[in-house]
């Protein structure tokens, strides 16, 4: 599949890129062969074959979520240079 111009210039323009003419040129031939080599791979003939997420064979180890509390909140606050009732007081970081 051949790229034009002017499609380079549409990718460019989504990438957020900007190409000089020399690598619109080169980019222009170098995208047309990615394109002509996945054309190749949609020639294959897959049928029966499942399609594979991962080789390794490795699955998702989950660990139950247990909550351990660290300290008491309230031990917490205590320390705090500046509190106000159960908050922890800062200073304003919003103007």
């Amino acid at each position: 599949m051949k790229l034009s111009k002017k499609q380079v210039e549409h990718i460019a323009t989504l990438c957020r890129i900007k190409l000089s003419e020399k690598e619109k040129e080169k980019f222009k031939t170098e995208l047309s062969s990615i394109l002509d080599f996945v054309e190749q791979l949609n020639k294959v003939d897959v049928t029966g074959i499942e399609p594979t997420a991962q080789i390794t064979g490795l699955k998702n180890v989950k660990r139950l979520d247990k909550v351990k509390p660290f300290a008491k909140p309230d031990k917490l606050i205590e320390q705090a240079p500046e509190k106000k009732d159960r908050f922890v007081k800062v200073k304003q970081v919003i103007e």
